[in-house]
């Protein structure tokens, strides 16, 4: 499978997850989690999807992003996840009805070692019902892996829900 089709596969799965989760927690009032925001096509996707029912945050270092994709400063929380998790689990509770996580890069065994580090950091804040996606394997102690919907490719996304 040349690179080309691993990154199709990604993408397919990646819209197919995350629309199914939106349509999943719709009736969950809580905010949505968006973490990593690189050029933004993931959060264009949810704004685009999710509309103003649901605010949407953005966790990241530095906004990069393309103009048409980048969130209003006021729902920006810059800085490390390490750091900017545990604050926002201070800050608003166990309340995402929704986080999506596309924070690895090409390195499958640093992915899973920083999967292995956040999935504690993450798992706290969803709401009861909520979903999390994710391009990697998370390691939660409380979610249950849910099946892939249509469209997607195995191992290429993860659904997780409280």
């Amino acid at each position: 499978m040349t690179r080309l089709d691993l990154f199709i596969d990604r993408m397919v799965s990646q819209r197919a997850c995350l629309d199914h989760a939106i349509a999943e927690t719709a009736l969950i009032d809580g905010p949505v989690f968006e973490l990593g925001l690189g050029n933004g096509r993931t959060y264009h996707h949810l704004r685009e999807r999710i509309g103003d029912a649901r605010p949407i945050y953005v966790f990241e270092r530095a906004i990069a992003s393309h103009p048409e994709s980048t969130p209003p400063d006021e729902r920006v929380i810059l800085g490390d996840v390490t750091e900017t998790l545990p604050a926002t689990l201070q800050r608003f509770g166990p309340v995402a009805s929704l986080i999506h996580a596309d924070l690895g890069g090409h390195n499958a065994q640093k992915n899973d070692i920083f999967a292995r580090k956040v999935s504690p950091l993450i798992e706290p804040l969803l709401a009861e019902g909520g979903m999390m996606v994710s391009s990697d394997r998370m390691y939660f102690d409380t979610l249950t892996e849910m099946p892939l919907p249509g469209g997607a490719v195995q191992g290429r996304c993860f659904i997780y829900r409280r």
